[in-house]
């Protein structure tokens, strides 16, 4: 089959640029592919990090992608379209995870051959942090698709609420496996500079206002001086409200902040190091972050918001905290502490996660394609 890809790809960076990585790796190996990605993704001015682009420690998949759309120049629309119809393609897969990209990608999809049919991996519709144009944009896009693939119930609902009649494939996140093998956990501490006789709570990723880092600081307060959190990830918006806690609370030892862009080859440190993985997300679709902590087989702390549940497994790969505050997310840290739960859900999670295999998701992906 003839498919061309459109998505954050090489040289943008981030979870959507490698989740369209490993895409692209699935499906090359039984299809003929192009790729196309953004000429401009974002206006400096509305990314909130501090680069959109790989650096040169990144260790990124350089996946061979054509550079066309800006998605604030209309007049690139048309030409975006024309590229990838010249190609011919049978599918165009693209993904959407933010409402900002709807007119641009939207419009490119509206222009594409009727011999292409149109599917979308949905990574959100209705977003964490609401703007004024989400309805119009998510009703314009939506309509431009043939078909959908969801990874939680929580994106299926929200699509289903904006289109009742949307054809769509359920399946599960498949496993990151693109960073390595997991190490030695004291191997790992050293090579962070941190004390091995000390509980290590991972919080992972971009640090942004949803994702409840004020929460799990808060939380640690009420926990004793054995257990300590690692803060991996780079800085969206303001650090202050977590500096505040910090220092109000006398945290400072206890937290660790690496807040640069964590690149491929840094994350195995981070994971191989820690104990558990903390998701006390406010809200919630999904996360990426779970296929990572399954690949290094890290069992999961989640707040009951979303699609978590739908990855973590109370009691089986995880524990999920009923609501989103301090007093429920220390408790079940102490518990998962106090009951020795690591071990055993480590092993649970070494059991499963084979299903979730990037070429499963891509066999299934082709197998709806030809459904509708």
């Amino acid at each position: 089959m003839k498919i061309a890809l459109f998505s954050a790809f090489y040289p943008y960076r981030g979870g959507i640029a490698q989740f369209s990585a490993m895409l692209y790796r699935a499906l090359e190996k039984e299809n003929e592919l192009k790729a196309y990605t953004f000429k401009r993704q974002y206006p400096n001015f509305l990314f909130p990090g501090k680069t959109q682009f790989v650096t040169d420690d990144d260790n990124a998949d350089q996946i061979p992608a054509r550079r066309d759309l800006d998605t604030i120049n209309p007049f690139t629309f048309r030409r975006s379209a024309k590229r990838i119809n010249e190609f011919q393609p049978d599918l165009l897969i693209s993904q959407y995870w933010m409402t900002f990209f709807g007119p641009s990608v939207g419009a490119v999809h509206k222009r594409l051959t009727k011999g292409t049919k149109r599917i979308t991996i949905l990574h959100n519709v209705i977003p964490h942090e609401k703007r004024f144009f989400d309805k119009g944009s998510n009703n314009y896009f939506l309509k431009q698709n043939e078909g959908f693939v969801v990874m939680s119930d929580a994106v299926l609902k929200d699509l289903l609420s904006l289109k009742p009649d949307a054809k769509y494939l359920r399946i599960d996140h498949p496993v990151y496996n693109q960073f390595g093998e997991k190490q030695d956990r004291n191997a790992a501490l050293k090579k962070l500079k941190l004390n091995p006789d000390k509980n290590y709570l991972l919080f992972f990723g971009f640090i942004r206002g949803y994702k409840g880092l004020d929460l799990l600081l808060q939380a640690l307060s009420k926990l004793d001086d054995s257990f300590e959190v690692i803060v991996a990830g780079e800085i969206y918006g303001s650090f202050d409200p977590y500096q505040e806690i910090i220092d109000k609370e006398n945290l400072s030892k206890r937290v660790h902040l690496f807040t640069d862009y964590i690149s491929d080859d840094q994350v195995s440190d981070f994971f191989s190091a820690s104990d558990v993985c903390m998701l006390p997300y406010k809200s919630a679709t999904q996360s990426g972050i779970t296929a990572i902590a399954h690949h290094f087989d890290l069992p999961i702390i989640a707040t009951d918001v979303g699609g978590l549940k739908e990855s973590v497994h109370h009691e089986s790969n995880g524990l999920i905290v009923p609501k989103p505050e301090p007093k429920a997310i220390s408790e079940a840290i102490s518990r998962y502490f106090k009951e020795s739960m690591k071990e055993k859900m480590s092993d649970r999670i070494a059991a499963e996660k084979m299903e979730n295999s990037w070429e499963n998701f891509a066999e299934k992906l082709i197998e709806f394609s030809k459904t509708i």
